[in-house]
C-alpha cells in the first residue's frame, strides 16, 4: 500500500469517525470466510457499516479527530481490528454481535472497544453495558411518559369521579353546616 493510499484512507476513516457518533472496534479473527460474509451481510440488513482496517490507520485517523482515544493504543488496536459505523444508537452495533454470537453459537466476533457519544468502553465485559444502553429516542420516550402519567392520573380521577367529586362536596358542606 503506497503512502497516498494511507493517506487516503486516513482521510475517510476521519471523515467517518467525525460523522458517526458511534463506532465499535472488534476482532473478528478466526472466524470463516461464511462467518465473515454472514456477518457483514446481517451489518448491511442492520444499516451498520463495516469495515476491516489495519490498527495503525485507525489509530492515525483518531488522532485526528477531537477527543482522546489514547486509552485504545495499547489494548484496543493490536491485533486483527474491524470497525462497526452505526448512525442509529449506540446499542444497535452491540445487539448485532449479540445476534450473531446467538446465531453462530461461537464467540466470535471479539468486542475490543467502542466509542458512544465521545465515552470510551474497552474490553469484553462492556458489551453487556453497551447491550443494555437505552438509544437518546428511548430515553425521551421515557422521561415523557413518566411526564404525561401524573397528568394523566389527574384527568382521569376527574372524569371518572366527577359525580364522586361533587358527592364529596356536598357531604363536607353537609357537616359544616
Amino acid at each position: 500500500m503506497t503512502r497516498e493510499e494511507k493517506a487516503v484512507i486516513i482521510q475517510e476513516l476521519t471523515e467517518k469517525f467525525q460523522e458517526k457518533p458511534f463506532f465499535y472496534i472488534m476482532d473478528a479473527s478466526g472466524m470463516t470466510v461464511a462467518q465473515v460474509n454472514a456477518f457483514r451481510r446481517m451489518c448491511f440488513d442492520k444499516g451498520i457499516e463495516y469495515r476491516v482496517v489495519k490498527n495503525t490507520l485507525i489509530r492515525k485517523a483518531l488522532e485526528r479527530i477531537e477527543g482522546d482515544f489514547t486509552p485504545f493504543n495499547d489494548t484496543v488496536l493490536t491485533g486483527f481490528s474491524g470497525v462497526l459505523f452505526s448512525n442509529e444508537s449506540g446499542k444497535a452495533p452491540a445487539t448485532l454481535i449479540k445476534e450473531f454470537r446467538k446465531k453462530s453459537g461461537k464467540d466470535k466476533p471479539v468486542f475490543k472497544g467502542a466509542s458512544v457519544d465521545a465515552s470510551l468502553f474497552i474490553g469484553e465485559s462492556s458489551l453487556e453495558t453497551l447491550y443494555t444502553l437505552k438509544s437518546k429516542n428511548e430515553l425521551i420516550g421515557e422521561i415523557v411518559g413518566l411526564l404525561q402519567s401524573p397528568a394523566k392520573n389527574v384527568v382521569s380521577a376527574l372524569q371518572s369521579g366527577g359525580n364522586k367529586l361533587a358527592g364529596i362536596v356536598k357531604t363536607l358542606q353537609e357537616r359544616e353546616g
